[in-house]
Order: C-alpha cells, then structure tokens, then sequence
C-alpha cells in the first residue's frame, strides 16, 4: 500500500476531484492547501498543492500544518460530546451549575449547548481586549462570567466566534480538572493518531504554515470592522480584523500556542477528516462518539437571521457543530463539523460514510470547498 504518511494519494476514480482541489489553490507560489477525504474509515485522498511560507519558498508537504480557526469548536465540541456521553456532564444543564459565577446578570439559565448553539448573548467581551488579555484565558472566562448579555439569552443567536472557546474550557477545568486541549488529545487525537491539536508545542509550531489573506479578504475585514460581529472577532483589539498580519494575529506564535478552543487549533487536513471519520465509522477500529451522540449533538438549535443585522448566508448550529443548510457546504443533508475562517472545512456524512478536511494558508472570500464537493459528489455517484 501506498505510504500515505508521506506522499500523496488519490483512489482510482477520484483523479477529478484532486484537480479540482488543485484549480482552487490561488497563488500556488505564495500559499496552500491540502485536502483529505475518507469513506467508511479508510482514507481515499490525501493530497497537498502550494508552499507553506512564501517568504522561504518551503514546498508544502504531508506534515505541513495549518491553522484550522473555527474547525476548532469542531473539535471542542466533539471533546463536550463524549463528556456528555460519559455523564461527566449533560450538555443541556445551566453553566451556572458548575460555575456558580456565571449566573450573574442574569445569565444562570443559560445551559452549555445554548452557549455552544451561539444563543448566551456573551458574543464579544463588555470592553475592548487586548492581544495579552486573551492570551489570560482564565481572566477571560471570569470576565465573561461577570458581564451582562448582549440580548436576552437563548432569545436568538449570533456567532460567539472567540468567547464560546474560553467558556467551554473554563467549563471543563472545573468540571474535569483537565484542560480541554489534554482531553482531546488524549482521547482524541493520539489515539488515532492524527496530526491535529488544540494547544501547539514548540516542535508543532516549526510546521504551521504561514498564513496570508487575499485583497478581496482585506476589504471585507476592513469595512466590517466597527461591527458587533467584527468585535466578536477582533475582542476589540486582541486581534486585527482581517485576523492576520504578516507577523501578528494568528501568524504569531504565541497565538497559535496559546489553546484558544474556538479557533487556535493547528493540524493537517489529513488528520482533520481521519477524527471527522471516527465519529461515523469505525476509523483505525476507534468510534469517538457513538450514534446516539452524533444525533444529539446534530440536533438544529440556531438557525436564520442573528440577532444583529447581520445579512445571509445563515448556517445551522447543533451543539457546537455547524449543520448542513442551504447557505453551506455539505455532502448532505446529515452532514455535520464546522468550518474555518478563509475556507477551512472539516466534517462528516453519516449518510455517505464520508469524512472531509481542507486547510489552506490563504484566507479569502471565494471558498474552493464547494467545486470539490461537487465534483466528489460525482465521483461518488459513479
């Protein structure tokens, strides 16, 4: 069998769709991709296009990494669901259960999937962060817990993009007494051997990819930037609005290793669809969830217009996990995980058996994921 640690792979029948992955990557000489496909626990496609730092010209190769921004709540959800299969804790009980403080304002009904569903109304902080005010995440999460909501909680929905992260694992530490990003990689991550973490070392950081945005990226940020959901990216000040900087944002280390559970996982796209995969199928013989789960955490809680003025497309949230929806991509209508900012996209198919993972360095508007879908969907049908 082909060594698909190290060099690429594509099944017979499924040439199409690495050409059409390959067409997406825009400005190969100064970003990447890569892109990973699995069927019933076994791997179909494994390929990568593109240099991972322009400014050295690296090729991009199989342990190339990449910051996976929001298919990290992805992932953090998938740590929350087998703590709720486990009856550490149920999903649908108050925060406040466990973290008493959080009740203040008015908040001690909110339960951790209204929080994971985007509907606690703690979107942005109270006052403007800066970049080492987020990296004090236990600061963060008792700042969060004292302020009041943005709009009476559960009474509608807008994208937490960062503080979901901070509450989840802050819920976490006081329930298990372990941080979020060791829970995933103990019963996650390592055991199935995949490239992927939600806190990187320093030997994992030698591998992240260097990140860029495109002109079109720069603009958007640029005109959103006084916005309610702009703040809930930016803190107000910890991070640019376009994210990234050529030294800052999450280009900078200390971003990338600082544990953000909502968007500051780093990995490959290989590794992305392998955990996707094991909450499907049987997966190197490992299930990370079980159906029940997966039918849990799959439930619609969000969806349609936010409570801010924001205009379609609108997603779909379960519990922590973006849905399939006319406005997204998917394989169909079971299809569940969460995509990334710039086009990241990591999920699963339970009504196909199919996992998929995309990471690239160039944050855009224009999304390659969808053309891939479609010319998957053909190979598939064949």
């Amino acid at each position: 069998m082909t060594d698909m640690t190290s060099r690429e792979f594509v099944a017979p029948g499924f040439e199409d769709v690495v050409t059409t992955f390959r067409a997406g990557v825009v400005e190969p000489e100064r970003s990447g991709a890569s892109l990973s496909v699995w069927r019933d626990g076994v791997e179909l496609i494994n390929v990568w296009h593109g240099v991972s730092d322009y400014r050295t010209g690296s090729p991009w190769t199989a342990s190339t990494t990449s910051v996976i921004f929001s298919c990290s709540k992805g992932l953090s959800a998938l740590v929350m669901a087998q703590l709720h299969e486990a009856g550490v804790l149920d999903l649908d009980s108050p925060i406040a259960d466990s973290w008493p403080e959080f009740a203040a304002h008015g908040k001690g009904a909110i339960s951790i999937a209204d929080v994971m569903a985007h509907r606690a109304g703690v979107s942005a902080p109270a006052h403007d962060m800066s970049f080492d005010d987020a990296l004090d995440t236990r600061r963060w999460a008792a700042q969060i817990a004292e302020q009041e909501p943005l709009w009476v909680p559960g009474e509608g929905h807008a994208y937490h993009a960062l503080t979901i992260g901070t509450i989840v694992q802050e819920l976490v530490l006081r329930v298990t007494g372990r941080e979020l990003h060791e829970l995933f990689h103990e019963n996650i991550a390592a055991p199935l051997g995949a490239d992927v973490t939600l806190k990187a070392g320093p030997g994992a950081l030698d591998r992240v990819a260097h990140l860029v945005t495109s002109p079109e990226w720069d603009a958007l940020a640029d005109s959103s930037a006084e916005s309610e959901t702009s703040r809930a990216l930016t803190l107000g000040g910890a991070f640019p609005p376009s994210l990234v900087t050529e030294d800052g944002g999450f280009n900078d280390p200390r971003a990338q290793a600082a544990g953000f559970a909502a968007a500051g996982g780093i990995g490959t796209a290989s590794g992305l669809a392998k955990i996707w995969s094991s909450t499907i199928r049987p997966t190197d013989g490992i299930r990370t969830i079980q159906d029940a789960t997966v039918r849990f955490i799959s439930g619609v809680r969000s969806e349609g217009p936010w409570v801010y003025d924001v205009p379609a497309p609108y997603l779909r949230w379960g519990a922590g996990v973006e849905l399939a929806s006319p406005d997204g991509p998917h394989l169909s209508p079971t299809t569940f995980g969460h995509g990334g900012a710039g086009g990241q996209a990591a999920f699963a198919d339970p009504a196909t058996g199919v996992a998929f993972g995309y990471v690239r360095s160039r944050l855009d508007t224009v999304y390659p994921v969808e053309p891939i879908l479609a010319s998957l969907r053909e190979a598939l049908d064949r």
